[in-house]
């Protein structure tokens, strides 16, 4: 009987013993790059990249990881393509599949990359939908764990929508074993359903954000109108103008409390510009640590666990 396909679709996809190893390698890995070692294990694999949501980070980081890793990458916009056409999604993956070695899909409704994954031979990536953004919190779990360690029972103070990054980030508050403040406005709040949350025992609701940043080891945030929703923007405006994270709320956090941002960021809507230019603000190293994660991800995908 054939191996079922690994897909990383969702952060709870991989057990924790499957993302401990992803972050020993993205050390190792990353420590090879920074020392000029060359490193291709992906000699000869191709990487299709499906974009129908537009990307700076999501592109670069796959596009330069794979090349860094000895293999290529081929851009796919939908709009280019007979997806854009209306050819079933189970058919483009049944066709993409058989001709490159790994895919990743950037794209609107969850829907659509579970129905490509169904119908592919070779693993997908979820580069970012509506409901979640796996890539992005691997890379910022991964740049806690560099700059703090262990993420495990600490606490995740998240200010703002409950978009796919805060539904992400509590996925991996259950996967890791750490704790997630969120403090929405109201009618923002998390849906534990869309999240997919199996417990509520990782998380707490907080009506003010003063409160969900007290004690944080780390503070987090996004844009208060994701893609996809612009026609809310200016409703969101004023609905989310008590969720600005600024210095009272870094202040009240843990001494030496990280701050991070997936990016891009609006300085003076979701953030400050004192606070994300700020000396706890670690921003920089999380957006180009979505680069060594989605580099060791690849890699585990396509060779399974390597020690080397």
């Amino acid at each position: 009987m054939a191996t079922p396909v690994k897909h990383f679709l969702q952060f709870r996809d991989f057990s924790s013993r499957e993302l401990e190893h992803l972050f020993a390698r993205t050390r190792v890995i990353k420590d090879r790059f920074k020392r000029y070692q060359p490193y291709h294990p992906l000699a000869d694999r191709t990487l299709a990249m499906i974009f129908e949501k537009s990307s700076t980070r999501t592109r670069l980081s796959f596009e330069a990881g794979m090349h860094q890793l000895g293999g290529s990458a081929i851009y796919l916009n939908t709009r280019d393509t007979q997806l854009g056409r209306g050819e079933p999604v189970e058919d483009a993956a049944e066709v993409i599949s058989r001709m490159v070695d790994v895919v990743m899909i950037r794209t609107f409704e969850q829907d659509i990359i579970e129905r490509f994954a169904s119908h592919s031979r070779v693993p997908v990536i979820n580069g970012l939908t509506n409901e979640y953004h796996p890539c992005q919190i691997l890379a910022d779990i991964y740049t806690f764990i560099e700059q703090r360690g262990p993420i495990q029972g600490k606490t995740v103070a998240w200010v703002g929508d409950s978009n796919n990054m805060c539904n992400t980030w509590l996925q991996a508050a259950e996967v890791l074993d750490f704790n997630v403040h969120v403090s929405t406005p109201p009618g923002y709040e998390v849906e534990p359903e869309r999240a997919g949350l199996f417990a509520t025992t990782h998380y707490e609701e907080f009506t003010d954000p003063m409160d969900a940043c007290r004690d944080a080891d780390l503070v987090t945030t996004d844009v208060w109108t994701s893609m996809g929703f612009e026609a809310e923007n200016a409703e969101r405006m004023t609905a989310f103008a008590d969720w600005q994270v600024d210095a009272e709320m870094m202040a009240v956090a843990r001494d030496g409390a990280l701050f991070m941002h997936c990016l891009p960021a609006h300085r003076g809507e979701e953030v400050t510009a004192d606070v994300i230019d700020g000396r706890n603000s670690v921003v920089w190293d999380e957006a180009e640590n979505r680069l060594h994660t989605q580099k060791a991800l690849l890699e585990y995908l396509l060779r399974g666990q390597v020690d080397d």
